[in-house]
């Protein structure tokens, strides 16, 4: 077993790799052959500077098109488990990860862990206007919070309109299918603010980004025990996750990565670059002093 200050820069983007591709603490440390722990410092080394990096290079966007949503997790346990739970952390039950997405680059330029309430809501819109450099579309769901928070983030500057999904039941549904969204009926088109154009009105990108964060972060994987026991490791996890979606994964159909597509640099990362990040940012090692020995000074 290697220890953090000693471990190669290979291994170190061999961990990194299996992360972002939805493998475990657990698997990870089996398949680079270091400790639960070991992994667990480099995912929190790894994303304070990838939440840094991107909170600096995510500025003035020339987005048009916004398609907003939240996903659900949870920590330690479930909000109704909280209340029997033994020793739950002060942050234990459910946590929403809101995220936001450029319709034709494809970037996540903006996202905030919290509740699904109106404050998070309006932190979520304030973060996500601080970024863009222009008038945007925005399409979200009929959350009712998000009314509030664009209003207050954007006034009048946005053509907003929200996307209503209309679910209904069925008598035949079995037990397995409970975990699977209703068959949808129908869609409403409601216009919020401004001018959007009808056409644009969707959610769809942002909807396929959830699945993918279920699929590339194995926290996120519902009905298994990889869940986050701590909010602070879950925030790693994220921008661990957005960083490496934003700057290292091609896009499959525009063929290079969405901050190649949005112009925030003009060069395809690899994980070895996030290492770097993380390796750069550490304090320098202070080694002992040394002194010479009488006899040295004395000749």
């Amino acid at each position: 077993m290697f220890i953090m200050n000693t471990l190669p820069t290979k291994t170190k983007t061999l961990i990194i790799k299996c992360l972002v591709e939805g493998m475990s603490i657990r698997s990870t440390s089996r398949i680079a052959d270091v400790s639960r722990n070991t992994v667990t410092k480099l995912l929190v080394d790894a994303g304070k500077v990838c939440s840094d990096y991107q909170d600096k290079a995510l500025r003035n966007l020339n987005c048009t098109r916004i398609e907003v949503d939240e996903i659900w997790s949870f920590i330690y346990t479930k909000n109704k488990n909280v209340p029997t739970a033994k020793n739950p952390p002060r942050q234990a039950g459910d946590v929403w990860t809101w995220t936001a997405i450029c319709a034709d680059t494809k970037l996540v330029p903006s996202w905030r862990l919290g509740d699904r309430t109106s404050a998070t809501a309006i932190e979520f819109m304030d973060d996500l206007r601080s970024r863009l450099d222009n008038r945007v579309q925005l399409t979200s769901d009929g959350h009712k919070a998000y009314l509030e928070a664009v209003e207050g983030a954007f006034g009048g500057y946005v053509d907003y309109a929200q996307l209503v999904k209309i679910y209904g039941g069925s008598a035949d549904l079995k037990s397995e299918s409970r975990y699977s969204p209703g068959k949808c009926n129908g869609l409403l088109r409601n216009v919020i603010e401004g001018n959007p154009n009808p056409d644009n009105i969707s959610t769809s990108y942002v909807e396929r980004q959830n699945l993918t964060m279920r699929m590339s972060m194995r926290r996120f994987t519902r009905l298994t025990n990889a869940f986050s026991k701590k909010i602070e490791n879950h925030a790693h996890a994220v921008a661990l996750h957005f960083m490496y979606y934003n700057f290292c994964r091609i896009h499959q159909t525009l063929k290079v990565t969405p901050a190649m597509e949005a112009g925030v640099t003009n060069r395809l990362w690899d994980v070895s670059d996030i290492v770097k990040l993380a390796e750069d940012a550490q304090p320098a090692p202070i080694r002992p002093k040394t002194y010479k020995k009488k006899s040295d000074i004395s000749n």
